[in-house]
């Protein structure tokens, strides 16, 4: 009996892992991804999210510190958009430090923006009852502003967790 409530976990562990997908964004999408959940992070410096917002204006006219790079992490972000009601759409975003965890919640073009650049970097969505939410989780972006001052296309990368 034992071994068959062993199995059962198993399987069930593995359907659950199964539902998330690792993704990998870089170049223009990795920063725009970067920049729309930078303005909402309490992570991010001040500093880093001006320097952010700069690059993605395109504003590469400025100096930076060699060999430095701008972290950007949320442990989760779910954003619900409604094709019933055309008005509704909010995003929730979760950020955690040290024990401490926040919760920002988004409505209306800030939703907008972060769910659909969510989806150009490769998360998914998926809807039932009128909703349509995409998930994502473990969001890790890495800016280079002096990589991508180079105009190369390089220096932004995202990874992070899209459900299935």
């Amino acid at each position: 009996m034992m071994r068959y409530v062993v199995i059962a976990l198993f399987v069930i562990t593995g359907q659950e892992a199964a539902l998330a997908e690792p993704v990998t964004a870089s170049g223009p999408t990795a920063l725009a991804l970067a920049a729309v959940v930078a303005q909402h992070s309490p992570l991010v410096r001040a500093f880093d999210n001006r320097v952010i917002a700069r690059l993605f204006r395109g504003n590469t006219n400025f100096g930076f510190t060699p060999n430095t790079k701008i972290s950007v992490v949320a442990d989760s972000i779910v954003c619900t958009t409604s094709n019933v009601d055309i008005t509704m759409r909010s995003c929730k975003l979760t950020f955690s430090a040290r024990n401490r965890t926040w919760e920002p919640s988004l409505t209306g073009f800030q939703a907008n923006e972060i769910s659909a650049t969510a989806l150009a970097a490769g998360a998914t969505s998926e809807g039932a009852a009128g909703l349509i939410n995409e998930n994502l989780s473990k969001l890790e972006c890495s800016i280079d502003p002096n990589e991508i001052m180079k105009k190369a296309g390089g220096g932004a990368e995202c990874t992070f967790e899209a459900s299935k």
